[in-house]
This record gives structure tokens, sequence and C-alpha cells, in this order.
């Protein structure tokens, strides 16, 4: 079976329904089969009859789930509970209580097939475990006559793709064994691997962009819009794993009043309007805005709609990626379900190490290239993201896994310079100086019994006067303007010592190096910022714990030299090497060093307030947790492909401080400024020292000290601090 056989760019449906028949006849007779032995048998079988499920489920989405599975009686069973047992059933394999014995898990796989055979075949088993959701929107044909809209088109293709691949591999073990009585070579096991991801870049990464931009892709919009939302059994139409959080949330926004969720949805689409207005920019230019999301915020998401509707707005909804090709690390950008076991997500967080090659890179890029030139139109139309983050997830600490696939440090430059070229093509097509952004978040259920009284006060912090912040955070950048350099230290256990340097003004009546930050693209109000100059940044950062990318960290410490890391750990690994590895993928993501972006303080003392309150400071996401102290990025300026674009703040001062040493050379070479990433790490208040303007003619003006503001007029922000006292 050749599964790169594709007989045009876009197979009619009736072919790939032919041959989605052919390979799942052939999977029914593997699960049968006995060519095999020992572990590959038992391996191939559990695969086959993972697959074959798949194949159930898809048959029966437009019928009752309970037909399913005639082993157990569906009496006494609501349609509900019905599909809440398949969407366990499907996900089960990859959960912590099941993953030792999981195909997917590189351990066991290289325990039963040596290492090089093992990571192979888990690589393949992780790919077939992420396929519920393709099911679910492959099996979309609409009306008697089977009309397949063309995200279910793109599903089919690769469903279909992926069980052929299976297939094949299989096809190979059953040769090894008759003619050797063995496992093929690990090298052959390859080949039809790479081949496989690399054919199908054309087909996946195609779709990935078109789902980005294209409303007829309109897969979970129609479940977000037509759905019954009292009905919870809605949040099994994904095909994405659901636990009782998901549930609980949907729940708990169906008991809010039409106006607590219109105001949820008004200060969400607000801030992504105010972000066009307050940089310039024209949003009527614009036609489709990208929502993502949690499962169970479908409420507040169909209100937002409708408000985005009122903007000119449509919505593209799409999935958090599920193939090698488009995944990015551990990353869930787009609208996802609960993750299964977040362990299984970093054991294969480095598996395109099998295929990424420069030929890979370029083929890529001219797939992009291609797909975004043949809709221009959509890509210049579109206006950017509109996201809504959940926190209080359990901090995870992930366990290093040897077994795994790893990107040598050749495939490390390859992959930074795939997202560097992807992202300046983006840029390209996609006019970074016209589109902007929003971001807000609110707890899950699992951050605890408190969850609703949390809820609450996220509101709060979400809705806070951004009138009375502008006015006192004018006061810190008025002082902050005088700076040569900002002095930064921390207290109790805290090691942080660090000098910021800060850009010239040339002409101070009318510049300013700090923007007053309200709650627009980034809510909630809260925090003044700017790219600090490079040259003069030195010293030492460190936090005892920070969440950071759905990762926890312990003594994460950074050593900053002209503005570059130059040294990193972390604790909570028994060997420091394996600590500077995590560092280097996951917050240098595979980059020889990343400069500092961004340094900011932030005001929002009442959002700090309300997780010392909770004991939930370990887990607010970097969105509120940057407003919770002086923050610092690493990575790209915040103003990464819009540094051209003026910027003003209240008082009609131009924010000048938009580049840096490093971002100044996209004038010459765009890969050499930009990173692909932006990542903030806060000193709480409670271990910040000292931050103290340092002017040229040597006098020092403190803003903060040990925790509380001390310059005059900020006052107002130790009231929420001194009600913890």
């Amino acid at each position: 079976m050749n599964y790169m056989s594709k007989e045009t760019c876009e197979p009619s449906p009736a072919l790939l329904e032919e041959r989605y028949a052919l390979a799942m006849g052939r999977l029914r007779e593997i699960a049968q089969e006995t060519a095999l032995s020992g572990d590959a048998d038992v391996y191939f079988g559990t695969m086959a009859r993972h697959l074959l499920l798949l194949g159930e489920t898809r048959s029966a989405l437009g019928r009752p789930v309970g037909e399913l599975d005639r082993a157990e009686p569906d009496a006494g069973k609501t349609e509900f509970e019905r599909q809440k047992q398949l969407n366990h059933r499907l996900y089960q394999d990859l959960l912590p209580e099941n993953y030792a014995q999981c195909w997917a898990n590189p351990r066991r796989a290289a325990r039963a097939f040596g290492k090089r055979v093992g990571q192979l075949l888990a690589m393949l088993a992780a790919e077939l475990y992420e396929l519920p959701g393709i099911v679910y929107e492959s099996a979309a044909a609409k009306g008697a006559e089977r009309v397949y809209p063309a995200y279910a088109i793109a599903a089919l293709e690769e469903l279909t793709a992926s069980l052929e691949l299976f297939i094949e591999v299989y096809s190979l073990f059953e040769q090894a064994a008759a003619e050797e009585g063995k496992y093929p070579a690990p090298a052959r096991i390859r080949e039809v691997l790479y081949w496989f991801f690399s054919d199908y870049t054309d087909v996946f990464a195609a779709q990935r962009l078109l789902d980005a931009i294209d409303p007829e892709r309109d897969f979970a919009v129609r479940i977000v819009m037509d759905s019954d939302l009292s009905d919870l059994s809605y949040l099994y139409r994904y095909g994405e794993y659901v636990t009782d959080s998901e549930l609980e949330t949907a729940r708990f926004l169906n008991s809010r009043s039409p106006e607590q969720i219109e105001e949820m949805a008004r200060t969400f689409t607000q801030g992504y309007q105010t972000g066009f207005v307050k940089a310039g920019k024209d949003l009527t230019k614009k036609n489709t805005v990208n929502i993502r999301y949690q499962l169970g915020f479908e409420r507040m998401v169909r209100e937002a709609v409708r408000q985005f509707a009122q903007m000119g707005l449509q919505p593209v909804i799409y999935r958090r990626a599920l193939s090698r090709i488009n995944k990015r690390g551990v990353a869930r950008i787009g609208y996802s379900g609960a993750v299964a076991n977040p362990q299984f997500d970093y054991d294969h967080k480095e598996d395109q190490a099998l295929f990424l090659d420069g030929a890979y890179v370029q083929r890529k890029l001219d797939v992009m290239r291609t797909t975004y030139e043949a809709h221009r139109e959509e890509a210049a139309g579109h206006a950017g993201p509109a996201v809504i983050e959940v926190f209080g997830e359990p901090p995870f600490s992930p366990q290093d896994c040897p077994q795994a696939l790893h990107l040598t440090a050749k495939g490390q430059a390859l992959s930074v310079s795939l997202l560097q070229q992807s992202a300046a093509l983006t840029n390209t097509y996609i006019i970074g100086e016209e589109r902007s952004f929003t971001i807000i978040a609110f707890p899950s259920p699992q951050i605890g019994p408190d969850f609703e009284e949390i809820f609450r006060d996220t509101m709060v912090v979400n809705t806070m006067d951004s009138r009375e912040y502008e006015r006192i955070q004018q006061c810190l950048i008025d002082v902050l303007d005088q700076a040569e350099t900002v002095h930064v230290t921390g207290r109790c256990g805290n090691r942080t010592d660090l000098t910021i340097a800060l850009a010239p003004l040339s002409d101070p009546e009318r510049q300013t190096n700090f923007e007053n930050c309200v709650a627009d693209v980034n809510i909630p109000v809260g925090e003044v910022f700017t790219s600090p100059r490079l040259e003069g940044t030195n010293g030492v950062l460190h936090v005892s714990q920070v969440y950071l990318n759905g990762l926890d960290y312990h003594d994460l410490c950074l050593t900053f030299r002209d503005g570059m890391i130059t040294d990193y750990s972390c604790g909570g690994f028994e060997d420091e090497q394996a600590g500077r590895e995590y560092v280097k993928n996951t917050v240098l993501f595979n980059h020889a060093s990343l400069p500092m972006g961004e340094f900011a303080i932030g005001t929002n003392t009442a959002a700090y307030a309300m997780a010392e309150r909770y004991g939930i400071g370990a887990q607010l996401p970097i969105l509120i947790a940057e407003k919770c102290g002086p923050h610092f990025a690493v990575g790209d300026t915040c103003y990464s492909w819009e540094e051209d674009v003026p910027v003003y703040n209240p008082d009609g001062k131009e924010v000048t401080a938009r580049d840096n040493s490093i971002s100044i050379l996209r004038r010459k070479d765009p890969q050499k400024a930009y990173f692909g990433c932006h990542t903030d790490i806060t000193i709480p208040y409670s271990q910040l020292g000292l931050v103290e303007v340092r002017r040229a003619d040597g006098e020092r003006i403190p803003l903060l000290k040990d925790g509380r503001f001390v310059l005059p007029g900020t006052a107002v922000l130790n009231e929420p601090l001194e009600e913890l006292d």
C-alpha cells in the first residue's frame, strides 16, 4: 500500500472513503493475525484495536454512541454517560495510571524493541493516539447528499494517510519476520516514517494555515453556535479529551446570568478592539478573528462571536496541532480539551528530530509560501488572535526520557531556523503592522474548592479601573524616564541582582521609554514596560518557583551579560546538566542564547493579593503573574515585527524604546533579529528587595523597597498588600 499516492492536491471524498475502507479492512485482519510474535504481536495488535475503535467511533457519529459497545448493556445509561465512556476509552492508554504500559511511552517501547526501534514505534504510536479529534472532523459530511466541508475532506485525508502509514510499518515487520525471523532494520523503519512526514507536509501544513484564515472551516464554530449548551454532551463533539474540569467550567458558566456572560465577553472583545485603536490600526480592513479557548468556555465564546460580528469580524476557530508536522514542543495553540498526560506531551516534544533536515525545512517553507500566495486575500483580512487562557492546573515537573527522540545540535539549529523563517513568512501575508491580539485568563476548577470565589475575584481583577492605573503608572514612568539604569535586587532567598540599561531619550519632552499599559491587549490592567538597552544590562535573575508555558521550574537562574543570557540553571533535577537541558529546551527554545526583550514593573497588587489569599501564586498564568511584580522577558521584544509602528502613551509621548541592538538587525537579516519566543519571568513582591532608578548624575530614586511601592503617587498600590499583613 502506497500512502504517498495522492491523485490530486484535493482528493475527492469518494476516493478517500474508498482508501479509508480498504485501510480499515486491513486493520481488522491485522488485529486477528498471528504473523508476528512476542512484543511485536502485542504492539501491532494493541494499536490496530485502537485504530478500529476510532473507526467504530467514526461510523457511529451519526447514531447513538451506545451502539459502539455491544459488549456492555446500555440499559440505564444516558447519551451523556455513553459519550463520556467513549471519550475515556479513546484516551485511556495515555492517562498517567496507564502510561507505563502504553506503547506511546518511549521507555516501554525501548524495553521491548531496543532504543532505536522502540523510539520509532513510540513516535508512531504517539501520532496515532492524537487522531480522535481528526476522526470527529472527518465524519462531518452534511445532508442526504453527504456534502463534505473542506475541513472534513482534509481530516479524512489525514486520518486515512495515518492508517496507511501504520499498515506499511506493519508490513515491514511482517516481511522481516517471514524472511529473517527478526525485526526490520531501524534505518528502514525510519525511512518509511521520514517520507510520510516529508510528503504529507504538503497536505498537513497547508491545511493548518487554511484552518487559521478561512472562516468556512467552521467545525468548532458550529459546535459553539448551534449546540444546546445546557446539554453538556456537546463537549464530546470536538473529539478532545474531556474531564470533570471542562464539565464543571461549562456548568459554572451556565449558572451565570446573561448579563454576567455579556460582561465577560465584552471585556474580552473590547480589549481586542482597543488594541487596534491605541496602535492606530484600522480594524475595518479586517474580516476574521481567531478565537482560542479551553473547552467549557463555549457560552462566553458564543457571546464573543456575536460581539465580534458587530465589529465586522467572522470567527476562525481551529484545533491545537495534532500531527508532528505542525506541533511546536508542548505548546497547545488553538482550542483544546484537557491534557490527558503532560508527560506524554513532554516525551514527544522533539519527535520532529526524525524528519527535520534541510530539505524538510525548505519543503515546509515552500508549502507555506504557496498556500499563503493562493489565499492572499484571506490572510490579509485576518486580524489576529483573541485568546482565553485558563489557570489552576497542578504544576507539572517533567521527567526526562533518554529513550525519546531528541534533536541534535544541528537539529536544534534547523528548528530555530524554521521557526524564524516561518514567522517572517507569516508576517509577510498576515501583516504584523496591521494585526493585533488580546488575552484574558480565568481559573479552572482544578484550582481547588475555592474555584467559584477565585473566578469571581478574577472577574474583578479583569475589569479594574484603567484610568486610575493609567495615572499611577504615569508617576512611575516620569521617574523611569530619568534613568540611565534601573537596579533590581531580591530578598528572602531570592538572589536576583540585575542592572538594566535604558535607551537614551533624545527629546524627553516628546519621548518616553516605557509604555503605560492598561487593560487592552493584555488583560488585566497593570504594568509599565520597555525594551531595555542590551549593552550595559548585566547580572542575575533568580526565582524560587515559577510556572511557564505549562511547566514548573524551581530555582530558575539566568545570568545576563550585555543583555544576553550567558548561563542558566534550574533545580529539581538530580543531574545539574539535566536542569540545564530543561531550561535550554523550554525557555531558550534551543537557542544558544536569548536577549532580554522586555523589562517591566507590574502594578496590579490586587491580583497579587488574590493569589496570596488563595495560595495560588504558583498557578497563575504569566498573563496575570507578570502584573504582580517586576518581570523580565527573554526572547523577542514586545514590539517584534512592529518596531516601525509609532506607539503613543495617553500623555501623547511616543514610546521610542521599541528596538534593541538585536531586533534592529531586521533591516538586514530578519533571521538574526527574531527568535520566535517571548517568555516573561516575574519576581513576586514578597521576594523583591529593591527597584531603584539610577540617574546619570549619580542620584538614586527608589520605586519599590522590600516589596512595597515607595515612590510618591503610588502608595495606593500598597493597600491590597497591607490587607495581607
